[in-house]
């Protein structure tokens, strides 16, 4: 395939590397890591000052991975404010690249990546297009925004680097990007799992059969929703096409890859190393998780030079197993990401996860849109949600509340809104509210 990289920078072609990843036995996976990790250590030491400072006294380099405990963790708060700027230790002259978090747990963070960190970024992803079986004759739609959000920017220049055709679709409405995915004949879709539910809103209003259109795969982001099953059945319904859930971050790249069966997540351990700790007041630093158990997933990513990532606490809680089987590497069950430490709601005794109330809503009423408003009634914690129904849908609040109590033993107010009230989101959804 002429003009199209053959090697990246190890010398090694990309396709045998992805092979690597599925096909080596664990053992010389971990020396992989090990190898790769105590280069990436070796360089934040010479070249990143807050590096230099957060691991003075600790013996380098790491003769075995059950070394890493001995590394701190990089906590969230690190990176924000200076320490941005900071992580990002690099004489600016070497960054090409600036991305910023979605910011919906706060005020976004702002991270740079040089030459090499974007081609990294563009390599995490070619497993992504991989699963997704994208191919040089393939059209890939871009429906997101181009801003200053990491969003699909990696997604779009990924695709660029296959030799696949790009449509950016910024600065469209729904209509808009359903015409251009219409004339266009797009073969691969890439968006959020809720704007894939919210284009098939819009195209059944407007009489248009998605299940007769282009597009054949659906490469979601963002959301959980790629891997909640619910969810997952719902847009390749309306779509008649199969869906490939993806899951990363600004702060550490394109770290996963939904599972075959569409029920978990895989993390791409050739290029992260994943760990799953569970922290309470008798282990403030952590301790290992056991298979299933639900723990805060904490990454590494090991390609990313200029704003290094290392045993980073991601906020996201996680249960997930570990095995020799390639087709069962590092995987996070029931969906991938059961939700973030920080969204997680305690409603008298019961712990709920907006994913929770995803899977359910999707499953009664469908792609409707809906709202969870977090409140307290006589000083206990309430939650009460808003549903879009039409005139032929009244017992639909009912129903759905019924169900909330029998899969989650819990009562939830559900209120009947008018369709089109309230807000549609094309990046990450905000759909939980919390009354002050």
């Amino acid at each position: 395939m002429q003009g199209i990289q053959q090697h990246d920078e190890t010398g090694v072609k990309p396709a045998q590397r992805r092979r690597f990843w599925r096909c080596a036995d664990r053992e010389t996976l971990r020396d992989h890591q090990l190898q790769r990790l105590n280069r990436l250590l070796a360089d934040a030491v010479a070249h990143q000052p807050f590096y230099r400072e957060k691991y003075r006294g600790v013996q380098l380099p790491l003769r075995s991975l059950e070394e890493l405990p001995r590394l701190p963790l990089l906590q969230k708060p690190e990176l924000t404010s200076d320490g941005a700027a900071t992580i990002c230790g690099l004489p600016a002259s070497r960054y090409v690249r600036v991305h910023q978090t979605s910011g919906t747990t706060g005020t976004p963070l702002r991270l740079l990546d040089t030459a090499a960190d974007w081609r990294w970024w563009l390599r995490c992803w070619q497993y992504v297009l991989d699963a997704a079986e994208v191919k040089r004759r393939d059209v890939a739609f871009m429906a997101f925004s181009y801003g200053p959000f990491i969003g699909f920017w990696t997604a779009h220049d990924a695709c660029v680097r296959r030799g696949a055709t790009v449509v950016p679709g910024g600065g469209m409405n729904s209509q808009m990007r359903l015409n251009v995915i219409q004339s266009c004949r797009a073969t691969v879709l890439c968006c959020t799992p809720t704007y894939a539910l919210h284009l098939g809103s819009v195209a059944e209003e407007n009489g248009i059969d998605l299940s007769r259109s282009s597009v054949s795969r659906i490469i979601v982001a963002g959301e959980p929703g790629g891997s909640i099953p619910e969810v997952r059945q719902r847009i390749e319904a309306i779509w008649g096409a199969r869906v490939i859930d993806h899951t990363g971050a600004t702060e550490l790249g394109a770290w996963g890859v939904g599972s075959r069966d569409g029920r978990g997540v895989h993390v791409i351990e050739s290029e992260f190393i994943a760990e799953r700790l569970v922290f309470d007041e008798h282990t403030p630093q952590g301790r290992p998780a056991e298979d299933g158990e639900l723990a805060e997933l904490i990454m590494t990513g090991l390609g990313r030079c200029g704003a290094p990532a290392i045993r980073y606490r991601t906020g996201d809680l996680v249960r997930g197993r570990q095995s020799d089987d390639p087709e069962n590497r590092f995987l996070l069950l029931d969906g991938g990401v059961a939700g973030r430490a920080d969204s997680m709601v305690v409603i008298r005794g019961v712990n709920i996860f907006p994913s929770s109330i995803e899977a359910i809503v999707r499953r009664v009423a469908g792609d409707a849109e809906y709202r969870v408003i977090q409140g307290a009634q006589q000083s206990m914690a309430q939650l009460r949600l808003e549903l879009e129904t039409d005139a032929g849908q009244q017992g639909m609040p009912a129903r759905l509340s019924d169900v909330f109590r029998q899969q989650l033993g819990l009562r939830i107010e559900v209120t009947a809104v008018a369709l089109g009230t309230l807000p549609r989101f094309e990046a990450k959804a905000k759909r939980w509210i919390r009354e002050s």
